[in-house]
């Protein structure tokens, strides 16, 4: 577990993440609301204090808009880029 306390930051993404890491807000949110994991799961995986956690989990809940277009902006990206990913056996059929 890491003792550093992170902030939330916009350095390495487009999107907020923690400060110094890859793991973004979205990604610490899914992983609690939408797989179901506990907060301490989360951070013992990923090696980041609890309250890293839970501060990634407020800026979500606190920034509802800002957190709206990111979902908006990765689902843009996702099915621009889908063609890259498209198996062209598939494409064929």
């Amino acid at each position: 577990m890491s003792q550093v306390t992170r902030r939330i930051v916009q350095e390495l993404h487009d999107e907020p993440h923690l400060e110094g890491r890859r793991i973004t807000v979205q990604f610490v949110k899914e992983q609690i609301e939408e797989r179901g994991l506990d907060p301490r799961t989360v951070a013992d995986r990923h090696d980041l204090d609890v309250a890293d956690v839970y501060r990634a989990l407020t800026y979500y809940h606190d920034h509802p808009e800002e957190m709206r277009q990111v979902e908006r902006q990765r689902k843009s990206e996702i099915e621009e880029h889908a063609h890259l990913t498209t198996d062209p056996d598939e494409v064929r059929e």
